[in-house]
């Protein structure tokens, strides 16, 4: 598996969709950015260009809570 870099210290921002029950964590400023399934209904947002994290995805999020 590919490694990618860890985002340095930046704010992050949590926002939950309770409708899709779709959980968005980003860190920093919001970029475009490529989504890879790591599994389990869970996405990594990449910067391509830097290969920085720039988010997760996790979708399911309130069945998943309650495990």
């Amino acid at each position: 598996m590919k490694r990618f870099k860890l985002p340095k210290k930046s704010k992050s921002h949590i926002h939950y969709d309770e409708e899709a029950d779709v959980l968005y964590i980003s860190f920093g400023e919001t970029k475009p950015a490529e989504g890879i399934d790591i599994g389990d209904r869970t996405i990594l947002r990449v910067d391509t260009e830097t290969e920085e994290v720039v988010g997760l995805t996790i979708l399911n999020f309130s069945k998943r809570a309650k495990l």
